[in-house]
Order: structure tokens, then sequence, then C-alpha cells
């Protein structure tokens, strides 16, 4: 029986956004999708609508458990190993060093960056073995969401970005040791995207409509979507390995 699927990838935060519009991207191409999130009811809209071409996986990205669990579906679901990661999950935080919540910040840090080590110690472990052998004859992809704030310090979200500077770091890293072995890893730096990330980000609404005011038209998750998906569709030997995109009109950060 012919595989249907081109690819299996599995995506984190995959019930809105940017991953949500990455998997809709990637469904397009004949992807097959393990999508991870915390709303269960959207990932069971997201099964109803796409029938066996994706599988969601409820829980929270920082926990070792679900992420050990996305890998273990993409085998039981699709068949195969999951040959793309899209390391999505993460929270926003507004707050400069001195007015951070840092309750919030705690739950900040699970999230970007404790829960994405242990995503891109679990994806590279099963990738660098995928293509042991395998290389350069088929992709594997890595794909790292960071920030413009993770490049430049912005005095709104000083605490997020240091979390995405901690991310920048390990994207780097991780590329510097698994590429020699076939693997790309990308870190894609979005600016300002519309989305529910500035509501949970606790930003104000005067805030967001000054965003609109500089630097609109701004860009939204299909676009970033469309950039991702432009990386790990290049040919198995061309990585690209930092794309920043931003509105047209933002200038900083």
């Amino acid at each position: 029986m012919t595989d249907p699927f081109k690819r299996i990838a599995i995506i984190t935060g995959a019930t809105s956004g940017i991953g949500e519009a990455t998997a809709r991207a990637f469904l397009e191409d004949g992807f097959g999708i393990i999508g991870n999130g915390r709303n269960k009811s959207r990932l069971k809209e997201l099964e109803k609508e796409f029938g066996k071409a994706f599988r969601g996986v409820a829980g929270d990205a920082g926990d070792e458990a679900v992420i050990d669990s996305l890998f273990d579906a993409a085998e039981q679901h699709f068949g195969r190993p999951a040959d793309t990661v899209i390391v999505n999950a993460g929270r926003g935080l507004g707050g400069t060093v001195t007015t951070v919540d840092m309750e919030q910040f705690r739950d900040v840090l699970n999230i970007n960056v404790t829960g994405t080590l242990y995503l891109l110690k679990k994806a590279a472990q099963h990738l660098v073995a995928l293509q042991d052998g395998s290389y350069p004859d088929t992709p594997a992809d890595i794909v790292i969401l960071g920030s413009t704030v993770g490049r430049h310090v912005s005095p709104f979200s000083t605490a997020y970005g240091a979390t995405k500077f901690a991310v920048h770091g390990m994207a780097e890293g991780l590329r510097r040791e698994i590429g020699p072995k076939g693997v790309r890893v990308t870190l894609v730096e979005p600016g300002i995207v519309i989305s529910k990330f500035q509501e949970s980000a606790g930003y104000t609404d005067d805030l967001v409509k000054n965003f609109h005011m500089k630097f609109g038209p701004l860009i939204y998750g299909y676009d970033v979507a469309d950039a991702i998906h432009y990386v790990v569709s290049r040919p198995p030997h061309v990585h690209i390995g930092d794309f920043v995109i931003r509105a047209t009109r933002q200038d900083y950060p």
C-alpha cells in the first residue's frame, strides 16, 4: 500500500495562531500532522476537519511526558516516524525587568525555555537516527519559533525577550551539533504577528493599537506559516538557518 503522506510533522501550539496556520499549510502539501495543544476541544475539531491526516495530542508542551508522547503518536498513527518538528508552543509576557510578574515569568520560562530544550533534545535524537544512512536522499527539519525580541531588546517585553534570547542560543548550538549529521535546524524570528499572543501576554489595547499605527499593516500567522513551509520544502542539501519575517513598516524590534 502506498504511503499517502509526503512527510510527517509534529507541531506544538497547533490549535491557534502560527501553529494552526502551519498545520494547514503542511496539510495542503500532503503532510501528516501530529498537533499538540492545551485546547482539547479545538484539537478534536481539527481531527474532524482533516480526518486521518491530523492527530491531536492534548497537553502542556512544557511537560516531558507530553513531549515524549508526540513521537510515539507519529509512529502509532502514521506507521512511521516524524521527520519534521515545529517547536512553536510558547507564551508571551509583557513587563520589564522591574515590572515583570515573577509567578507568570516562571510559567513562561518553563514552556518557552525548559520545554523547548527538552523537545529539541528528543527531536534531535529521533531525527539524527532517522537520517543515519538516509541523508542526502531525505530531508529532516527542526524549525524553532524565536522572535525579533530575541535579537533586539524590547522595552515592553524584556522578560519574554530574555526567554527568546535563550531559545536563539539553543537553535544555533543545535544547528552546529546535528547539521553535520543531516538534520536542518532553522530559527524563524517573527516580528509582531496579529494573533491571540498579545492577549495572553497581557498587552494593553493601547499598546496593540500603537503597533497598528506605527507598523501596520501587520503580519498574520499564515504569513509566518508560509515562511516555515518554504524552509522545510528546500532540497535536503539546502539549509536556511535564520529567517526573520516582519511587517514591512516594522523598523524595530
